[in-house]
């Protein structure tokens, strides 16, 4: 089964887009390194937006930290 979400998108075509429950924390999923992320080192390589980085800030993120702090709101 090939990744379809392999490819590196902008911000804006992001694949999935999570939100903290305050709205401070916004993640865009630009790229998934692999087809399953329930596995326990899953990365996502994301543009995270905080209130300390309000232009966003790109770099690698454990879907396990994403899925246990956000929500999918996209």
């Amino acid at each position: 089964m090939a990744n379809t979400q392999a490819k590196t998108v902008s911000r804006e075509a992001a694949y999935e887009v999570w939100e903290s429950p305050d709205g401070s924390w916004v993640w865009y999923v630009r790229k998934k390194w692999q087809i399953k992320d329930d596995k326990p080192y899953a990365r996502w390589y994301c543009d995270v937006v905080t209130p300390m980085c309000p232009n966003g800030e790109t770099g690698d993120v454990y879907v396990s930290e994403i899925k246990s702090n956000a929500v999918r709101i996209r």
